[in-house]
């Protein structure tokens, strides 16, 4: 059987190829320094990259899962050739890919339901879920080249229109080997911090602005400079805005997604968080286009702000998903 469907077109923004490099590039930084801290939470062996579904759990293994980090599903059987193939290049690249997909199969002679409900006539079948949207891959046999090439683009998808920077792989080593000691960043960056922090107390978010950038153009993983960058420049933001005109001007026109953006930064200044998101939310769900895209981008902002770790940000995750959908 030959491969088809291999393109993503329609699913890939092909002029948003750049934004979608820099968007991985930040995601690969946000590992390592996590890496870097030691930071357990979240993380996964590298077994975990590669799980058995069956329909009892396929709600939590690929639906919920899929609002953390794309899914790609091999639905394959004990009887199919082209599978025994497939399957091991798909698992080899879970792990080479190192937290950036989840690799589910699912054996299909015991799971008809999910075979029907894909609508799958041959196998082997590749499907992705992200963010609770499934996306044909292919069907049939491929070449590796081919697979990595929509697995690259299903990896820029998932990080440029959700934010979702895949998973943070444990090392293994290998038994009686010692474990590698932790990549130190470079620095020090406690002065350039610690100005940044003194420039917010002064009033100077300019100032404090440029500290945090300083400070990020060395180490674009340092997980303080990017929180204290986002909260400087949302601050930045509505330094200078008339609250009481900001609100009337929202309220007055539900449709202006500028109004929307503005209100919602206030909203998270003043500590109202779940309504800055649903504000914004909501003006995905109603706009297309440019419009769609700007609240999308600044609802991503804050989620920076707030903390990735924050379940009204998990939460608001799954809300833009069914937005956008």
């Amino acid at each position: 059987m030959q491969p088809r469907n291999m393109s993503m077109s329609g699913v890939v923004d092909l002029a948003a190829v750049k934004a979608a490099q820099e968007a991985k590039a930040k995601a690969e930084q946000a590992r390592a320094e996590a890496a870097r801290q030691g930071d357990g939470g979240g993380a996964v062996s590298p077994a975990g990259l590669v799980i058995d579904v069956d329909e009892a759990g396929f709600e939590r293994d690929v639906l919920q899962r899929s609002t953390e980090v794309p899914v790609v599903i091999d639905f394959w059987a004990e009887w199919c050739e082209p599978c025994k193939q497939l399957s091991p290049v798909l698992e080899r690249l879970a792990l080479e890919y190192n937290g950036r997909f989840v690799l589910a199969k699912i054996d299909v002679d015991a799971n008809q339901m999910l075979m029907q409900q894909f609508g799958i006539q041959g196998i082997p079948a590749v499907f992705a879920v992200v963010a609770g949207q499934a996306l044909p891959l292919f069907q049939g046999a491929a070449g590796e080249e081919q697979i990595r090439g929509t697995l690259d683009q299903l990896v820029q998808v998932a990080e440029q229109r959700f934010g979702l920077t895949g998973l943070t792989v444990d090392a293994e080593t290998e038994p009686g080997s010692a474990p590698k000691a932790p990549e130190i960043p470079a620095g020090p960056y406690d002065a350039l911090l610690e100005a940044a922090v003194q420039a917010l107390d002064a009033g100077d978010l300019g100032g404090a602005v440029q500290a945090y950038r300083n400070v990020l153009s060395d180490d674009p993983g340092n997980t303080e400079a990017k929180l204290g960058l986002a909260q400087a420049e949302l601050l930045q933001r509505v330094q200078s805005a008339d609250p009481q005109q900001v609100r009337k001007e929202a309220a007055d026109k539900p449709a202006d997604v500028s109004a929307q953006i503005a209100a919602a930064d206030l909203d998270l200044v003043g500590g109202h968080v779940e309504d800055a998101f649903g504000r914004l939310i909501d003006a995905v769900g109603r706009t297309v286009g440019d419009d769609r895209d700007a609240a999308r981008v600044r609802l991503l902002e804050l989620f920076e702000v707030v903390g990735g770790d924050d379940p009204r940000v998990t939460a608001a995750r799954r809300a833009l998903a069914r937005a956008l959908f």
